[in-house]
């Protein structure tokens, strides 16, 4: 089950920062035609998240293809900076760009206009044209998985969550994370706290101590930073992660995390450009089947009986007869939004815009 998110060792790279871009790849006698990749990113490396996800898929490409020029720019706002971040990487050569954050969006498909012979992909949103194409992960499937271990381990019955922004993907999660939470534990409730930010790591601590008062004892979060995982820790209370594997943050605390794998997506779309096959806009998304996303180990912090639990619905996931939202499924007034035996459809998923109902909290 475990299929953790790449970690790559490069003996003789030397990465140089320059301006906040990321520097090429060695070089080698390959040119690849004149490819050269950015990597837009809205938080550092060395988040802890995010943007460390990525980045392991970056390097992922980099050990693919030696000397093939690869560059960054990190700590990109979700607004017109992103447009300067991205006309930056072309005038430096870059062709390919890769941009890693939902509220990138609307930057990248104006540049996309302007420079049609640049293939812009954009991590996590929906709009396409024939150089821009989007990539994404079900990410809900293993954060369902995540949510049984935490309806597992809490005794209070009051699970929180530090939730980002109130867009569809997030309330997707914090869904699916409630779902996993009820089917481990019925009478259990979810309860969400907002920071309206990706990278602010202070806000995440404050919202996770917030909820911790409050009587939850554990800490499910769609952050781009660990501190909620402090939180539980100043509070003798456990988490789940978000987006890479953090089970050395602090001791007897973590449970599990849902996982992104970037690396083979970045991977195998960079070497469909390099051999011709390349079609734009495509809309990718990724699954537990396939690898895109994962559920990180169980720890020892976990209750007894979660192993199995996670078993059984990860192989209902992967024989693909069952998904987290087929139903019954009732929102929070008690109306039923998905009727028994139906499955939500991706349109729906991608529009999510209520809550399920043993979610505590409004969406922002």
């Amino acid at each position: 089950m475990k299929k953790k998110i790449l970690t790559i060792l490069l003996a003789v790279a030397m990465l140089f920062v320059m301006a906040g871009c990321g520097a090429k790849a060695p070089a080698d006698n390959n040119d690849y035609d004149g490819l050269k990749v950015g990597f837009i990113y809205v938080g550092p490396v060395g988040d802890g998240g995010w943007t460390d996800a990525h980045e392991d898929g970056r390097q992922a490409v980099i050990k693919a293809f030696p000397g093939l020029e690869t560059m960054i720019i990190e700590n990109v706002p979700e607004n017109s900076e992103c447009e300067q971040a991205a006309r930056n990487l072309i005038d430096q050569g870059c062709n390919v760009i890769f941009a890693t954050s939902f509220g990138h969006q609307d930057s990248i498909v104006n540049v996309a206009k302007e420079y049609p012979d640049v293939k812009f992909f954009h991590a996590t949103g929906y709009i396409t044209s024939e150089n821009l194409s989007q990539y994404n992960g079900r990410m809900y499937q293993v954060r369902f998985l995540a949510g049984l271990a935490a309806g597992k381990k809490t005794q209070t019955g009051k699970v929180g969550y530090v939730a980002a922004m109130g867009i569809p993907e997030v309330v997707r999660g914090i869904n699916a994370y409630a779902l996993g939470v009820k089917t481990a534990n019925p009478e259990a409730t979810v309860e969400v706290n907002w920071t309206n930010s990706w990278v602010d790591a202070s806000a995440a601590k404050a919202c996770a101590l917030e909820l911790l008062n409050k009587g939850c004892d554990v800490i499910g979060y769609h952050q781009d930073f660990t501190t909620p995982l402090v939180a539980c820790s100043e509070k003798g209370a456990w988490g789940t992660g978000n987006n890479v594997s953090s089970p050395d943050v602090v001791e007897g605390v973590y449970l599990t995390a849902p996982l992104f794998n970037w690396g083979p997506y970045y991977v195998s779309t960079v070497q469909s450009i390099i051999d011709g096959t390349y079609e734009g806009g495509a809309n990718y998304w990724g699954s537990l089947a396939d690898g895109m996303v994962s559920l990180d180990e169980l720890t020892d912090v976990c209750a007894e009986g979660t192993a199995e639990l996670v078993k059984e619905y990860t192989d209902k996931l992967i024989g693909g007869n069952w998904d987290v939202f087929t139903g019954e499924i009732k929102d929070q007034a008690g109306t039923v939004r998905v009727a028994e035996g139906a499955s939500m459809t991706d349109e729906e998923l991608l529009s999510f815009d209520w809550f399920v109902e043993n979610v505590i909290g409004s969406i922002n």
